[in-house]
């Protein structure tokens, strides 16, 4: 019975048998690896072997007849496949490439920013820090850094890197935000009693505020920054860098505590009205509700005055790399957003306050026109009486 390959199975074999002539004539081509030749002859070759011996008997060829001669001749599959291995790279088992270590991005620069006063003396803190205080670059008055370590007067810029030094860089705030530079963890605590010792209206554990960040840097970087989750990629760190990030991260860790104390009176005016949904009526004082009058006030004004939340940076005025620096912590940290949420709940108080204030008037003024009442009720009972004892004294 004689035996007929499918059609596709004589393609297979035709070209295989084609390739092997080729490289018979060229055995330079097939023993030396190249990018193209190896992988399609090696593939021709395994796609020949494993075809059927009936297929191969189509072409008149016998299990030890000139293919398995070729075979035999030459090297190992493995081997081949080895040398084109290490020729042009392989892919892992799942698709994609090897993961390659970019060797130009430096250790990272933690970043912690702290808020646990309301007022800093930054005079005070800089004339008894002065070998560590660094001259400041632009006209801001409200905050100074200070370098610990190295107190050489150069400065970190294009020259030098603040990855892997033992430098720490302090900037400290007149509001009474803290953020440290390549501060390790056991260190912390000794750069904020520095501060301390200057501040005023410290506040307590648990509403003092805190948050952490991460600075990259890589010369080789093709951009001047790029951004990621939880960090920002720079080619280099420099005094100004310091500066501008700083200034972010010190007003996004004092509005955290600022939306704290907003969201505690937001709290207070609930229950309230829950009471007074409850009873129809409220119980709260005058002086507590004047009390909460003035926290809300001094709590906006303290967010557009002393944060300058609306107020730009120097520095980001002067150069376009560090306005993009500031631009984008602005928008990571949300800081448009999260004051725009604080403002809708102070108009939530303030709301609730003018209607505190509006029953407690009312309250006053029932109680005033009472008075005035028995005021006149007692008055009338005086004349009845004076009239009374005259009509029985003439009598």
């Amino acid at each position: 019975m004689f035996f007929h390959p499918s059609p596709s199975s004589q393609t297979l074999i035709l070209r295989s048998f084609r390739t092997l002539i080729s490289l018979s004539s060229n055995p330079i081509t097939l023993f030396t690896p190249t990018h193209h030749a190896v992988p399609h002859f090696h593939q021709t070759l395994t796609r020949f072997s494993h075809s059927s011996p009936a297929d191969r008997q189509f072409f008149g060829f016998s299990p030890n007849g000139v293919i398995s001669k070729w075979f035999s001749s030459l090297p190992p599959a493995a081997a081949v496949v080895d040398a084109v291995e290490r020729d042009v790279g392989v892919e892992d088992e799942s698709g994609g490439e090897d993961d390659v270590v970019d060797e130009d991005v430096k250790p990272s620069i933690p970043v912690k920013a702290y808020f646990f006063s309301t007022s800093v003396n930054l005079k005070e803190l800089t004339d008894q820090n002065r070998p560590n205080y660094i001259q400041p670059t632009s006209r801001m008055t409200n905050y100074v850094v200070l370098r610990f370590g190295n107190t050489k007067p150069e400065s970190i810029g294009l020259g030098a890197s603040l990855s892997g030094s033992d430098n720490v860089y302090m900037v400290v705030f007149q509001y009474g935000s803290v953020v440290l530079f390549n501060s390790r963890e056991h260190e912390t605590e000794r750069y904020l009693k520095i501060v301390k010792e200057h501040a005023s209206g410290e506040l307590s554990e648990q509403e003092m505020r805190k948050d952490e960040y991460e600075v990259k840097e890589k010369p080789t970087l093709e951009t001047w920054m790029e951004g990621g989750l939880d960090y920002i990629m720079l080619q280099y760190l420099n005094i100004d860098g310091i500066r501008t990030i700083g200034s972010v991260l010190g007003q996004s860790v004092a509005l955290d505590y600022y939306v704290w104390q907003v969201d505690g009176m937001v709290g207070e005016f609930t229950d309230i009205n829950r009471g007074m949904e409850k009873t129809g009526t409220f119980t709260m004082k005058r002086k507590k509700l004047f009390q909460l009058v003035g926290k809300a006030n001094s709590n906006l004004a303290d967010v557009i005055l002393k944060l300058g939340l609306f107020e730009r940076s120097d520095i980001a005025w002067k150069d376009a790399k560090y306005a993009q620096i500031w631009e984008y912590l602005r928008d990571e940290f949300e800081l448009t957003q999260r004051f725009a949420s604080l403002d809708f709940k102070l108009k939530f108080v303030e709301h609730n306050i003018r209607f505190l204030q509006e029953i407690l008037q009312n309250r006053k003024s029932d109680f005033l026109e009472w008075l005035i009442i028995i005021l006149i009720g007692a008055e009338i009972l005086i004349s009845v009486y004076d009239i009374a004892h005259k009509s029985v004294t003439s009598l």
